[in-house]
């Protein structure tokens, strides 16, 4: 990938901090797709160099990430094409300034792997780099972490974003600005705080990323007498969703959890019936909302989800 010069590993990045404390102001953790499926804390397994906009003068005052560009980045930039020759070789090729303002006044986030089989949000702290492997969702709201986890967000995920194999890609043109989000409810920020808390003391305690510990979740031949925390997970997530539907104003719909089929992949999910009747009714509330305009999905739902095209480097 062009530029990759720009990262760093963990332990370099903490030498250079020790050897000139001022580096911690353009090194930051850089959350990839594998760390958030992958490590039990969701923490970022490499580092970048970040100048943000500096100038080159600027940048160069930080001489190890500054000496680290110009021996990897400047002459690889060089035999690219014009538009990459003549961009500043020691920034981000694809800076996603609309990123960096939409997070700016919040200290958390919700973070989806672009790709994964368990479309499942997580909260992680700001002050980090995202990959274009990480779609971005700002907001620290955890009525909003509970309705992205809920199964109805989810299978509209995997019915209009795009795959790769088995795993769903989400696309946030595709998925998150189609779905018709409902009003937020206390219920549904009491039971997404559960969610997040619950999960993430499992997950740690157990040494389980969040594909482990779904992969138990959604094994059939896992009892809930048999593993008290993939119990735990299920019951939450049966409650998340019968609070998901209730903020839509759906609790006729009888969801009849279990092991479920859809699109080749086996989940802990709602029956069938519940979920054809739930995307077509998702699917009438965003027609009902696309004749409305923009202005139609209700306040309190509203979140902004950056998603600049490209990657950071090339």
């Amino acid at each position: 990938m062009l530029g990759m010069g720009f990262v760093v590993d963990v332990a370099e990045a903490h030498e250079w901090i020790a050897t000139d404390a001022r580096n911690a102001e353009v090194l930051f953790p850089y959350l990839n797709g594998e760390d958030l499926n992958s490590r039990p804390d969701a923490s970022a397994s490499r580092w970048v160099i970040d100048f943000n906009d500096r100038t080159e003068a600027d940048a160069a005052t930080y001489t190890l990430p500054y000496s680290r560009l110009a021996e990897q980045v400047k002459a690889e930039r060089a035999g690219k094409p014009k538009a990459v020759r003549d961009a500043p070789w020691w920034l981000f090729l694809r800076a996603r300034p609309a990123m960096r303002e939409a997070v700016a006044a919040l200290s958390e986030v919700l973070v989806i792997a672009r790709v994964s089989k368990t479309v499942m949000p997580l909260r992680v702290p700001t002050g980090q780099v995202p990959s274009e492997a990480c779609v971005v969702f700002a907001s620290d709201s955890y009525s909003h972490q509970a309705v992205l986890s809920s199964s109805l967000h989810q299978i509209w995920a995997i019915t209009y974003g795009s795959g790769l194999r088995n795993d769903p890609r989400y696309t946030p043109s595709d998925v998150f600005e189609t779905f018709p989000r409902p009003t937020l409810t206390d219920r549904l920020e009491r039971v997404g705080r559960t969610l997040d808390e619950e999960r993430r003391e499992i997950m740690l305690r157990r040494k389980l990323g969040l594909t482990a510990l779904y992969n138990l979740a959604n094994d059939r031949h896992i009892a809930d007498s048999s593993d008290p925390d993939v119990a735990r997970a299920r019951a939450i997530h049966v409650e998340l969703d019968y609070a998901v539907i209730e903020a839509y104003g759906w609790s006729d719909i009888p969801l009849d959890h279990g092991f479920h089929t859809y699109r080749k992949m086996e989940r802990w999910t709602m029956c069938p019936t519940a979920r054809t009747e739930i995307l077509d009714r998702l699917l009438e509330e965003n027609h009902h909302r696309a004749e409305l305009g923009p202005s139609s999905q209700p306040v309190s739902a509203r979140i902004e989800v950056p998603h600049e095209e490209g990657t950071l480097f090339s």
